[in-house]
């Protein structure tokens, strides 16, 4: 029986490909024993006991970028973090390790590598976060989602997706998504999402420019998240919703969407057929403007700014768009040189490979 001790998590980004692999290894391995390593302050603190998995905890350090005491002191504290994790490796008989980025990854990368254990690591962004910079060092098995992506070792094994994006048939699920949220069978869907939390500047500018996209025939259903300020118009084909929890019949009826272009979002998306306008998050290290790269170079996708996205860029740029058809339906298409559905799969084959070439585990 294998012990796996997956480590990540912070955000959805670090959190929803572990779980997608944790969950795959419990298909193909019902009797290993699953670990997640996370901090108590990250989302893993919630949705990794919510799917069945035991976690275990380390303090969270963030990498200090400028002279401080937390800088001071964060060597000290980093250690620590490792001479944890290296007692739960010893002590939970851990044979291998997974890392997926995120404030708990990079102590495991170092644990695993003095324990002399087999090293694997998943590296969502287009743009790689400092972690997998740091842990990719340590093991020749590396995978990546996006072909943009350059880390030492990389190879595409796309990205692990959940489980109802993986297996979403989005011919048999529009009739029910329709339903579901109410829309019109009639009419194309235009679907603005921002994540969990919204955007504010996408539900800004869609807010403002509602009439215009309405008045080109097209219906829309905009989730603008749990912060958000958009108030509803109560116009005939405007769909508004804080929070969705079935993102997959969201996914299905959308014949093109607006969405910021984080790693997960770009997968999904092109994953399943869907054309896309991204609108990078101009806040951060510039990963989401890469993680649009092969999706836009393909002709699956287009990029518009975050300063850039107004009304008039509306008014003049995506009209025109939304009355092609042919012009979105080509770039649905072209989604499938991008896109892919086994992600997860060919993370689990990686994780095979790094054990059976790993001299303790043969």
């Amino acid at each position: 029986m294998t012990t796996y001790l997956l480590a990540g998590g912070g955000t959805a980004g670090h959190v929803n490909p572990l779980l997608a692999v944790a969950d795959r290894i419990r298909d193909r391995e019902p009797d290993a024993t699953i670990l997640v390593l996370g901090t108590a302050e990250g989302l893993e603190a919630r949705l990794v006991p919510q799917r069945g998995y035991e976690l275990l905890t380390i303090a969270r350090l963030p990498f200090p970028r400028r002279a401080s005491v937390a800088a001071l002191r964060f060597p000290a504290r980093f250690r620590a973090a490792v001479a944890q994790t290296r007692a739960y490796l010893d002590d939970r008989g851990v044979d291998v390790v997974v890392g997926f980025g995120g404030y708990a990854a990079a102590p495991a990368y170092i644990a695993a590598a003095r324990a002399h254990l087999p090293l694997v690591i998943h590296e969502a962004n287009a743009k790689p976060g400092m972690a997998n910079r740091v842990g990719s060092r340590f093991t020749r098995y590396v995978g990546v989602a996006f072909n943009a992506t350059r880390l030492r070792g990389g190879r595409v094994v796309g990205m692990p997706l959940r489980r109802e994006i993986e297996r979403l048939d989005r011919g048999a699920s529009r009739a029910e998504g329709l339903r579901f949220f109410g829309l019109d069978a009639d009419k194309p869907v235009l679907l603005v999402t921002g994540g969990s939390l919204g955007a504010r500047k996408l539900n800004a500018t869609v807010s403002e420019a509602i009439a215009l996209i309405l008045g080109s025939g097209w219906q829309v259903l905009h989730i603008a998240g749990n912060r958000s300020e958009v108030r509803d118009p109560l116009l005939p084909g405007y769909t508004l919703l804080e929070y969705c929890d079935r993102m997959d019949l969201a996914i299905a009826v959308a014949d093109l969407a607006i969405a910021r272009s984080g790693a997960a979002t770009v997968s999904e998306l092109s994953a399943v057929g869907v054309a896309a306008v991204y609108v990078p998050y101009p806040v951060g290290n510039g990963e989401q403007r890469f993680n649009a790269k092969d999706a836009v170079a393909a002709g699956a996708a287009r990029l518009v700014a975050d300063a850039d996205f107004t009304p008039a860029w509306i008014a003049r740029d995506l009209l025109p768009l939304l009355r092609d058809r042919a012009a979105i339906a080509e770039m649905a298409a072209a989604t499938i040189t991008v896109g892919s559905r086994d992600g997860a799969d060919r993370m689990i084959d990686l994780i095979n490979s790094a054990r059976a070439s790993h001299p303790a585990s043969v």
